[in-house]
Parts: structure tokens; sequence; C-alpha cells
């Protein structure tokens, strides 16, 4: 028998003083058996630096073929792809062809030595790419409850969150961008 994805719910209270976005999101988040606590926040977070109307989760773990989160046109046309972790720079390079913008969210231990790795091939593409800091990734994760109410605060390069059961301030850094 399948091991079936733990289902989470999420009520932001979202300020993107970066782009003048305000909003309040409600977010149904299904965490992949085999995904971990700090995974499923950065979807949330990458979601939250990006949010838009059309913006949606995909089946992401569960469909090699879809990045976590996209956003379509009305034309069904895909406007944005956003992958979280560390991804192969051929899933990335296959990403820009099919879509505008490609954004790359890093967050794991492993990223100074994937990016390290990976940053020379990633230079010849057309993507950004941001990394999370894993120590604010971990405290990030020891806010999550299956339902959520929180606030996010996007300034600059950082997001500070507040929910229940306490508040952490997430950074990142930009390693490319387009």
């Amino acid at each position: 028998m399948a091991l079936k994805p733990t289902i989470y719910k999420a009520r932001i209270a979202l300020s993107d003083l970066n782009r003048h976005y305000y909003d309040t999101l409600n977010l149904t988040l299904a965490q992949h058996p085999s995904e971990t606590l700090e995974r499923m926040m950065v979807r949330v977070l990458a979601y939250c630096i990006n949010a838009d109307e059309q913006l949606v989760f995909t089946k992401g773990l569960d469909e090699a073929d879809e990045p976590d989160i996209w956003l379509r046109t009305l034309d069904d046309q895909l406007s944005l792809w956003i992958d979280v972790g560390e991804p192969a720079v051929d899933r990335i390079k296959k990403a820009a062809g099919l879509s505008a913008d490609v954004k790359v969210y890093s967050f794991n231990t492993k990223s100074d030595v994937w990016w390290d790795q990976s940053q020379d091939k990633f230079s010849r593409l057309s993507v950004s790419v941001y990394r999370f800091q894993w120590q604010d990734i971990q405290s990030l994760a020891k806010l999550v409850e299956r339902t959520m109410d929180m606030s996010v605060t996007i300034s600059d390069s950082s997001a500070h969150v507040a929910a229940e059961l306490g508040e952490c301030e997430v950074n990142w850094e930009t390693l490319q961008n387009v």
C-alpha cells in the first residue's frame, strides 16, 4: 500500500514590501511522503515571494516533468517555473525552454557544493537562482502545524515569518539573477 501525502492548510497574511503586493493566501499543501518539512516550507516561502493570482502548486515530487510551483497565463502558456532544492542542470535547461521565467530556490546543507559544481553550467542559462540559509529554514520548519495561521513580511532579501508557535527571519542570497 502506497503512503499518502500529509495535508497541511496555511492561511498567510502576506506583505511583500518589495513588490507592494498584499494578500491573504489560503493554501492547501500536500506533503509528499518523502518530503521533509523543511522542503515543504521552502515551497511555501517560494510561493509567497512570487505570489500571484495564477500561481499554483503542482504535483511536484509525484510528477517528474512538472516544477514545484508554476504560473500559467490565461491562454495556458507556462510563464513561471519554480523548482525547490538542488535540481540537475539538464532539468533546468529543459525548463528554460518551456517557460519564460525560471527560478530555483536552493536550501539544503549541500547547497554550496551543488552550486560550486553547477554554477558554470547555470551561467549559460537564463534562470534565476537563490539560496536560503539552512539554519533559517530549520527555524521555519519548527513553526509548522497541520493548520497554520501565519504572517509573512518580505523586505529586500529576507522574510519575517510569524506563527502561533513563534517567529523567525529567513534570509536568502541571489546566486544568479536574470
